[in-house]
């Protein structure tokens, strides 16, 4: 593998994820320059990460303009969140005949370790970072032990609408938090058991709370989804503190 496609896939990987965690905000001019510098590449691996995030719709680009992250609708979002809500469900349905001790004990890690870090009775800010790789791999092995790739495949395209990926964390409301990790509880236990369709039906449950609460937040705390887009329309102004997400 040559060391441009090398440098092309980890500067795809890392602004995929600069996106997704909301560190990049929709309508962001993608400043080359300043983007290679940053990730210590060269402009024509990084022009081709940003052709492939282009190709994956997190990217828009224009004559007058350049790169630039791509800005979703409130109506584009929740169509994302209810695809996502029904291809996790099947996950599930097919993952409860997928079952072994070793996926069982892995489920139960993963909803071990998010245990420790709500402890404290709050999601503290050094440990945001951790729930979220938590949240992730807790999908991502429920697709995985469903054993069709396609799943996952079209999953991921729909985490290319960020405010639909798993990497969304509402920190706000701590009771929020407990439920959403005590679906996981649930849904855990439910696949250990062989129970299918009881897990589909706790997964979309679980993905359908997080759009309702998350419609809520947008509502309350505008300031807090900066990288969010407006209920009819994308959203045109980002002023304010691009370090609103994390909890303070």
């Amino acid at each position: 593998m040559s060391q441009a496609h090398t440098s092309t896939e980890v500067a795809t990987q890392k602004l995929r994820e600069a996106i997704l965690s909301g560190e990049l905000l929709p309508g962001d001019k993608l400043h080359q320059d300043r983007l290679a510098e940053m990730l210590g590449i060269s402009r024509t691996p990084l022009r081709a990460a940003l052709t492939a995030l282009a190709q994956k719709g997190l990217v828009s680009y224009a004559s007058n303009r350049g790169f630039y992250v791509r800005e979703f609708s409130f109506a584009e979002v929740s169509g994302a969140f209810e695809v996502r809500a029904e291809l996790e469900a099947l996950a599930c349905r097919l993952a409860a005949g997928n079952m072994t001790d070793e996926a069982r004990r892995h489920l139960a890690d993963l909803v071990a370790e998010g245990d420790r870090l709500l402890s404290p009775g709050t999601l503290l800010p050094e440990n945001l970072a951790d729930y979220r790789r938590m949240n992730v791999n807790f999908h991502t092995a429920v697709m995985t032990l469903s054993g069709n790739a396609w799943i996952m495949e079209f999953v991921q395209s729909l985490h290319n609408v960020p405010a639909a990926s798993d990497r969304v964390i509402m920190w706000r409301d701590f009771r929020v938090l407990e439920r959403s990790h005590d679906d996981h509880h649930r849904i855990a236990h439910a696949l250990s058991k062989g129970q299918g369709e009881r897990a589909a039906a706790l997964m979309r449950e679980h993905i359908t709370f997080a759009l309702e609460h998350l419609h809520e937040q947008m509502k309350l705390y505008p300031q807090d989804f900066l990288r969010m887009p407006s209920f009819d329309k994308p959203a045109k102004g980002r002023n304010g503190n691009r370090n609103r997400r994390n909890p303070r």
